[in-house]
């Protein structure tokens, strides 16, 4: 996986502000994440056979993100560059929405030339937390070798055809999907068309109605696991970690789904980003 690794900060709070409001939270924790970090953290708590490369800087939370990735399997690619160590400031609801502003940092000077050698590498993950032209090219070396390219089409923003034209699995949520669509209406339209713009297969997750797939063959479609929801921070990067250490693994798309979307679930149980991916072991009882 390439991408982007943060210091989150959370904070508890009666409800998401409104733009120009205030609220009050009690305190604040940190956590390692960012969707780089998180996704390949997902994948290595489970079990996956995944690398993170990312850049962080010379400052304290390096280290913390650094031993979280080492905690959860994650072969370590960091490279140390001169910038602050990227940071997300989360605001999390009662009910579990959440509101996050990312300050890049680090992040913002992940490079083309950081990427090493893909030897061996059948899934190469990106996000859009980096800049754009590194996702590109990180995606045309990894076409040019052979691997596989799923692309975290997240934060939204608008994407060049040439990107997509690299990617083998697109994952959004809904509006992100609608912000590449460029149209509203119907999710399976939608899907259609931004396959059109040249990825293989595009995912849309959905929240609580689960999330649906359009691949060459048609429309896939699975539901989402039951669970009381707290926070859900960090579910879609679980979803997308553990949809790609499966599809690694040789699973067919619909059972990857399957296990994604329960990992995804189990996370929203617990507070926080990576604090609250399952492992192996609870990931197989769910799926029990």
């Amino acid at each position: 996986m390439a991408g982007s690794a943060n210091v989150d900060f959370l904070t508890p709070v009666p409800h998401i502000p409104a733009p120009g409001e205030t609220v009050l939270g009690e305190g604040y924790s940190t956590a390692p994440g960012g969707k780089g970090a998180n996704q390949a953290v997902a994948a290595g708590r489970i079990g996956g056979a995944v690398a993170l490369l990312a850049a962080l800087g010379q400052d304290a939370f390096a280290p913390l993100l650094r031993a979280s990735l080492q905690a959860s399997g994650v072969q370590d690619l960091t490279v140390t560059v001169d910038a602050p160590t990227g940071a997300a400031f989360i605001s999390v609801a009662a009910g579990g929405e959440n509101a996050i502003t990312v300050a890049s940092g680090a992040n913002a000077r992940l490079a083309p030339g950081h990427l090493p050698a893909l030897d061996g590498v059948s899934w190469l993950v990106l996000q859009l937390e980096v800049p754009l032209e590194t996702s590109l090219a990180y995606a045309r070396q990894a076409r040019a070798r052979g691997a596989s390219v799923l692309l975290n089409a997240a934060p939204a923003r608008a994407l060049p055809d040439e990107l997509l034209r690299c990617i083998d699995l697109l994952v959004v949520n809904e509006g992100e999907l609608e912000a590449l669509a460029g149209v509203s209406g119907p999710v399976e339209t939608q899907l259609e068309t931004v396959r059109q713009r040249g990825p293989g297969t595009v995912l849309v997750t959905l929240g609580e109605r689960g999330s649906v797939a359009l691949d060459p063959s048609g429309l896939q479609h699975c539901p989402a696991h039951p669970v009381q929801v707290q926070d859900t921070t960090g579910a879609g990067d679980t979803y997308v970690g553990v949809l790609a250490a499966a599809l690694h693994d040789g699973k067919a798309l619909a059972e990857a789904m399957r296990r994604a979307s329960v990992a995804a679930a189990l996370a929203c149980t617990r507070p926080g980003a990576q604090p609250s991916m399952p492992t192996r072991a609870e990931l197989d009882a769910a799926l029990a």
